[in-house]
This record gives structure tokens, sequence and C-alpha cells, in this order.
């Protein structure tokens, strides 16, 4: 069982674009969470960053990732990257 995955992210953000397009391409499904349209998900956003606004932000079962490539999320995953 692949576990939960949820990437904060904005609109506007590149980043977070290809990161949301990778996970797409490889089958992976997760949860988005507009920082920008709800302030509740900003503000755990900014809990899990030391309060600097980086995203993408990808929480993995648990395990906090801070603007990471798609490798690293599949690692945390437990795939092939």
């Amino acid at each position: 069982m692949e576990p939960k995955i949820i990437v904060y992210t904005t609109s506007w953000c590149g980043d977070c674009r290809r990161l949301k397009s990778q996970l797409k391409d490889h089958g992976i499904s997760y949860e988005e969470r507009d920082i920008e349209q709800n302030e509740r998900d900003y503000k755990t956003m900014m809990t899990y960053t030391n309060g600097k606004r980086v995203i993408p932000t990808v929480d993995v079962g648990g395990q906090i990732l801070i603007n990471p490539p798609f490798s690293r999320v599949a690692e945390a995953m437990g795939i092939p990257g």
C-alpha cells in the first residue's frame, strides 16, 4: 500500500506543476493543497518549513520533503525514481 501523498502548492509555481505532472505520469495519486486558497493549509506548510514559504512541500505518509525532486518523493515512497 502506497503512503498518502499531500502536495502543498500554488497555482503559479513551476516546480509544483512539474512535480504534479511527474506524479501523474507515474500513476501516483496525491492530494493537492493550494496554500493561497486555504489558510489552514498555509499554516500547516509553514510549520513544516520552519516559517519559510517553500513550495512544493510534500507530505509522504508523514515524511516531510521540502521542494523535492521527483526522485526523492519516489524514494520516500519506496519505489524506483
